[in-house]
């Protein structure tokens, strides 16, 4: 075998990227390496690994925005360095996070006389613990003035809320009081309230634009029963909204219908711009009607980065590229803009869930669409319910990321199919979409019914687990 001479140069990088000394030694995963390496061939390792991830264009699971225009990529890299709660440093960057906070207010209708306030967070946890925060703290206020005890709160939601919502009653010591949704119906209605309400109640949550099925909670007719019960009672309940997914799109797609600042009760609003805000994540906002429903207590005063800064938050440092990205998306497409593109991807939806309707297999589980998403069933009920997780798997084959799973508590014999239209997914890819959802379809009439031989498969894959997909 002929030998290969060690010279001196060999230990240089080269100009090629694979040629580098590092490309065929293993890369360090778990303890950080003695030694470097270059920069190209640092990043180039990532990049591919990355790779091995599922596209983001065709991830029909997630609500969170995946694309954005050239110019807010450009802008996220010039901010990427700037810390948001750094309000002595940088104060311009400060003042557009308000105006962010003030054109949220506005385009949640809160009243002319009130003055509403808030704060960009990491997403709607954040800012669903935050608004239910400032609600316990303003009853445990009200309950001292009236000489009453401020043991045992609650909260009333409904099942069909995000787990957030749970871990603001376990790691806050607020009692959960869940609304349990029916076979038929997935959604809370005021007349599902009345027994899980009394004086130690410190906020209803309504959901607009739910996860599991896109509907709306009767958010009107909770304010009314909860108007009603201050007048007989005295209990002046506020109302906060979950307008994690909804919170973008019911401005612009339903403005008739009245679920925020319009209706008295509702004091605090969430919402994740990094949805339907079509901001990249993660950023999130939380929403008071006006000053007076946030507690001077619970803001906090930092003078250790220079100046006396106010502070309302969970989390503290991080960049503050996302908070300008929204402002440039007010900027960029104003009101106009986000009705255009909600009405395209509303209608997207909706020509998607013409095409599910069409191969005969599915129907829907909502008529109203409150949120760009196509959420079905199988019509046939005498087929086993793994079938959706089925065909959840065989999507992957085709690139498709879509959830399966069965919905909450009460209604959780109900297996579902859920895809989420967002804003760069095109009625070509639709078309797309809808032509590979029946080829998969096709696939599983092939088995003769043998769906347990074919599931057992996927399970021993690891892409099923009992009745659900790993998540």
């Amino acid at each position: 075998m002929r030998q290969v001479k060690h010279t001196p140069d060999q230990d240089k990088p080269l100009h090629f990227t694979y040629a580098d000394r590092h490309m065929d030694q293993a890369v360090s995963k778990y303890d950080i390496p003695e030694e470097g390496m270059d920069a190209r061939v640092a990043y180039q390792i990532i990049h591919d690994e990355l790779n091995l991830d599922g596209n983001p264009a065709l991830n029909l699971a997630s609500f969170v925005t995946t694309w954005m225009e050239p110019e807010a990529d450009e802008l996220l890299k010039e901010s990427a360095n700037k810390n948001l709660v750094d309000q002595d440093e940088y104060p311009q960057t400060e003042e557009i996070h308000q105006r962010v906070i003030s054109m949220m207010g506005r385009m949640f209708n809160a009243p002319k006389d009130c003055d509403p306030v808030g704060t960009c967070t990491v997403g709607s946890s954040e800012a669903i613990m935050l608004g239910l925060l400032a609600h316990k703290w303003s009853w445990k206020k009200r309950r001292e003035a009236e000489g009453k005890s401020t043991a045992n709160p609650n909260v009333v939601f409904s099942a069909d809320v995000h787990t957030c919502w749970e871990k603001f009653a376990r790691y806050f010591d607020v009692e959960m009081r869940v609304v349990p949704l029916k076979p038929d119906q997935f959604f809370m209605s005021a007349d599902q309230i009345g027994e899980y309400i009394d004086e130690n109640t410190c906020a209803v949550g309504c959901v607009v634009g739910t996860t599991f099925t896109g509907q709306i909670d009767d958010v009107q007719g909770v304010n009314d029963y909860l108007l009603k019960l201050k007048a007989e009672k005295g209990w002046d309940i506020p109302i906060h909204v979950d307008g994690a997914s909804g919170g973008f799109v019911a401005p612009f797609v339903y403005p008739e219908v009245k679920w925020d600042f319009r209706l008295e009760q509702v004091r605090s609003i969430n919402t994740s711009n990094h949805k339907f805000g079509l901001v990249y994540p993660g950023v999130g906002s939380v929403v008071f009607r006006d000053r007076s429903d946030l507690p001077e207590e619970l803001v906090f005063n930092i003078t250790y980065l220079g100046g006396s800064m106010p502070n309302y938050s969970l989390n503290f440092s991080r960049a503050s590229s996302m908070v300008l990205l929204q402002y440039y998306n007010f900027l960029r497409l104003g009101r106009a803009g986000y009705e255009r593109i909600m009405k395209n991807i509303m209608d997207n939806a909706q020509y998607l869930e013409q095409k599910l309707l069409e191969t005969g297999y599915f129907e829907l589980l909502n008529e109203s669409k409150y949120l760009p998403t196509v959420t079905v069933r199988l019509k046939d009920r005498e087929l086993p319910d793994k079938v959706v997780y089925l065909l959840s798997d065989l999507l992957r084959e085709y690139g498709w990321i879509v959830p399966a799973y069965p919905l909450p508590p009460k209604a959780d014999t109900v297996h579902v199919l859920r895809m989420v239209v967002k804003e760069n997914f095109s009625r070509d890819m639709a078309e797309k979409f809808a032509t590979d959802m029946q080829a998969c379809i096709d696939k599983l009439n092939t088995l003769a019914g043998d769906f347990e031989a074919y599931f057992e498969k996927a399970k021993a894959k690891g892409l099923v687990e009992g009745k659900g997909r790993v998540c």
